[in-house]
């Protein structure tokens, strides 16, 4: 087609006209038949088919007629038999007949559902997708009204573990592929296949020894040791959900509930920055399982399974249903009249002049994982009521570079790039950033593009999930990341030249000094544009609310008085405090040498802290914790303030691309948000801090807006780069979260945890063969060590040791108090 004089030319797109039974339909060339009867309301029924999945064609159950105009006279030719509407695109001129107005279709799709039933037990009443199930449902309306099958059903022994949380019932199996399909197609995780042939064709793992497979060995399989996997996969719940049969379950939900017994509410997963949408299934308070939303824009139709399973953290026995108060030593249920001015009047206390005039001031510590609301709840009480800028969300590796960068290029920018920015970008460079592991579902959104887009990984080794999406190694250890991107190959420089490439930082990007510079400046040599994707679900609302030391609402600088009075004015405050705020570490360290009087935390587990946190809370004079759960910050606590799950709450998760991610109240309970607890705990100094609702404070940040050019704070200026040189015995650390680890808001899911990663130290062959024939390796600090078995991993970089941040048996903050970029001694161990 040409372009029209009011169309150019790009947005032009080719179309065919069909005939679906007896009606017209003009549709994109290339739509699948199935897709074009969808457009004018017809329903074909369909097991294989899934429109986020290549076609297949397995179960046959979508068979039409069709008719094609053939020869030079273009006359209408019939296919000598019913086609697969999945898999056949439409052309010019087609007439396709379907089951309700083609007897021969509607024989051959009751034939297929015959022989699907065949084998297919009986047990709808006790599977778990009775309810829900396109087998049920079809069966009713496309299949037979009785049974000609006298024989014994097939039968296999049940169910079959493919993980300690996907479990395989294989006799209600269809063989539809989809969990296949999905698996090596959207995951790259290629641990489940069609196992045999005919009537003994079946899903399963290559494991010879649950399948009876006598020496078989997959294709792809270097051994026969090789077949035996697992299915080892941070996305394999999507199979569950997309499982058209009762085939596949999960663990934690099977044999639970019906789906007529739940009540649904949708929701934004709060484990990662990503904003997935979910959709929450509870019953008498009490959540059973979570499942994909589909969301065009950003999560599509698939969530991590962290996402799906990691929910149980929010109802546990030490769930905190009523404030507590430090009365002789121990911890006592309280009203919260009580509580709150108890809070107020120990802050006080502890905040005031002593006999000669001097005062230890207060600290706010917020992790995160909180809303937007409740992140600005907290920067608010801290400069308005305790008059301090010392507050600060990063409960992790923190800089001032990235603090500038956050103010200068992230906080009131709006929407940046975008996931689909991403997924079609040219060329996509992570520095300090993994995908699989610390991004959700944009791992997913990447390997989408796998063969048309070149991703390159400034890091120590390629990860699985990197070599997954094809990536090439760019090597770093940790603290050199500014120094490799200021001289990276010149074939990478080059793809980050072409139009809508993409450089990501990661929240790590923090731990190397100079690295935001860096990529700012390979940016504005390339044009390639840049997106930070941080871990946690809050850190960008929380940079948006100004939960930073130097950064007010809007990327305003803290130390500017320009940028004060704007926001003093809108809060209708005097003024705001003006003396340079500490990040988290320095917080932690003043209040270990007890300057701190006071601490109001919220949010944050003590784990993940590489400080002494113990020292710093015995030396702080008064502790207020507002938590869901019991921790060890809220054990230490004075007063413990017990505050909603995302759940039992409305808010607004910002993801990393600044979408607003708003989500309604699920479950109702009389647990009260954070940003309402703080507003409650003003009142007590007699302030009105006006973050009562989430409208409230919605209103503040609009009224707020962005930051003028001359308020925010200048570009960051680059640290000097680390350059570690370990001695013998030495190596330098590089660590990262892996997706399913020991974090707070897994606790309570064993079959998840039962997918996670085995924790291993990883080293390069010359780095580990300096520790002679060991098998495993200790990793020590002065604080402490842990031991991991070694594994030796192909072009690693040399002097570096990679453990994960807090699987089991490696939890680097409390067990090592490092971060990336120490120096640690290595021993090995036979």
């Amino acid at each position: 087609m040409t372009a029209t004089a009011d169309k150019p030319a790009a947005e032009v797109v080719d179309t065919v006209t069909l005939t679906i039974d007896g009606t017209e339909v003009t549709v994109p060339k290339g739509t699948l038949i199935i897709r074009a009867a969808e457009q004018v309301g017809i329903e074909i029924p369909r097991f294989c088919d899934h429109p986020a999945l290549k076609p297949a064609g397995a179960c046959r159950q979508c068979l039409v007629d069709v008719a094609s105009p053939a020869g030079p006279e273009g006359k209408l030719r019939a296919f000598p038999k019913p086609q697969a509407s999945c898999t056949m695109t439409v052309t010019e001129g087609m007439v396709v007949n379907t089951q309700h107005t083609s007897e021969e279709a509607d024989r051959a799709q009751k034939g297929v559902m015959e022989l699907l039933l065949i084998n297919h037990p009986l047990d709808c009443p006790v599977c778990d997708k009775g309810g829900e199930c396109p087998l049920q449902n079809q069966a009713m309306s496309h299949g037979r009204p009785e049974s000609r099958f006298v024989d014994v059903k097939r039968v296999f022994e049940k169910p079959l573990a493919l993980s300690s949380e996907i479990l395989l019932d294989r006799e209600r199996c269809v063989l539809c592929q989809r969990c296949t399909r999905f698996s090596k197609e959207i995951a790259g995780d290629a641990f489940i296949d069609l196992q045999n042939r005919g009537a003994q064709q079946q899903i399963g793992t290559f494991d010879e020894d649950v399948l009876d497979f006598d020496g078989y060995r997959p294709v792809g399989a270097a051994t026969v040791d090789e077949a035996g996997k697992a299915f080892s996969s941070y996305y394999s719940g999507n199979t569950v959900q997309i499982c058209p049969v009762g085939a596949l379950t999960s663990a934690a939900y099977r044999f639970r509930s019906r789906p007529f017994d739940l009540v649904s509410s949708p929701s934004i997963a709060e484990h990662d920055s990503s904003g997935s949408a979910i959709r929450i299934d509870h019953r008498r308070g009490k959540i059973l399982r979570r499942l994909a939303e589909n969301d065009p824009v950003v999560n599509e139709d698939w969530i991590s399974d962290k996402d799906r399973f990691a929910f149980a953290w929010q109802n546990l026995s030490d769930r905190l249903t009523r404030p507590l108060v430090r009365k002789d030593g121990e911890l006592v249920e309280t009203s919260w009249p009580e509580a709150l001015a108890a809070a107020a009047a120990g802050i006080k206390a502890a905040t005031a002049a002593d006999d000669e005039g001097a005062s230890r001031g207060a600290a706010v510590l917020t992790g995160g994982r909180v809303t937007l609301e409740d992140a600005y709840a907290y920067q608010k009480l801290a400069r308005v009521v305790l008059g301090t800028n010392d507050v600060d969300f990063r409960a992790r590796t923190a800089s001032d570079e990235e603090q500038a960068f956050l103010g200068s290029q992230v906080a009131g920018t709006g929407l940046g790039v975008t996931f689909g920015e991403l997924e079609k970008a040219p060329a996509v460079l992570l520095v300090g950033f993994e995908p699989e592991d610390e991004g959700g579902v944009v791992f997913l959104r990447l390997r989408k593009s796998l063969g048309r887009q070149r991703v390159a990984a400034v890091a120590p080794f390629l990860s699985r999930g990197a070599e997954k999406l094809g990536a090439t190694l760019v090597p770093a250890a940790p603290g050199r990341e500014a120094a490799v991107l200021a001289e990276l190959p010149e074939d990478v420089r080059d793809a980050l030249s072409q139009p809508g490439a993409v450089v990501v930082l990661g929240e790590r990007a923090a731990e190397a000094p100079g690295a935001f510079v860096a990529a700012q400046e390979l940016a504005s040599s390339t044009g390639a544009r840049l997106a930070w994707i941080p871990r946690r679900a809050g850190e960008r609302g929380a940079v948006e609310a100004g939960a930073l030391p130097g950064l007010l609402p809007g990327g305003r600088t803290a130390t500017l008085k320009g940028a004060r009075d704007v926001v003093a004015k809108a809060w209708g405050v005097d003024a705001l405090p003006s003396a340079k705020g500490r990040d988290t570490a320095g917080i932690l360290k003043a209040a270990a040498e007890g300057a701190i009087g006071a601490l109001v935390v919220g949010g944050v587990s003590a784990s993940d802290l590489a400080g002494d946190v113990s020292a710093a809370l015995e030396a702080t004079g008064f502790v207020v914790s507002l938590e869901v759960r019991r921790s060890e910050i809220a054990e230490a606590a004075d007063v413990v303030l017990p505050v909603a799950p995302p759940s039992e709450k409305p808010g607004t998760f910002v993801n990393w691309e600044g979408r607003l991610r708003g989500f309604a109240t699920a479950i109702r309970t009389d647990a009260m948000p954070d940003h309402r607890v703080l507003d409650l705990l003003a009142r007590e100094w007699g302030v009105e801090l006006g973050t009562g609702t989430v409208e409230a404070v919605n209103a503040e940040l609009a009224a707020l807006g962005a930051a003028d050019a001359a308020h925010r704070p200048a570009a960051p200026k680059a640290r000097a780069a680390r350059n570690p040189r370990p001695k013998k015995g030495t190596a330098v650390l590089a660590t990262w979260h892996q997706l399913v680890d020991e974090g707070a808001l897994q606790d309570g899911e064993p079959y998840l945890a039962g997918t996670g990663r085995v924790a291993v130290a990883r080293m390069s062959a010359a780095t580990a063969a300096a520790l002679g024939d060991a098998v495993s390796v200790e990793v020590s600090t002065e604080a402490g060590a842990v031991e991991l078995p070694l594994v030796v991993t192909d072009g690693m970089v040399d002097g570096v040791v990679w453990v994960p941040v807090k699987s089991p048996g490696s939890w680097v903050a409390r067990d090592l108090r490092a971060t990336a970029g120490a120096v640690v001694s290595v021993k090995g161990a036979a």
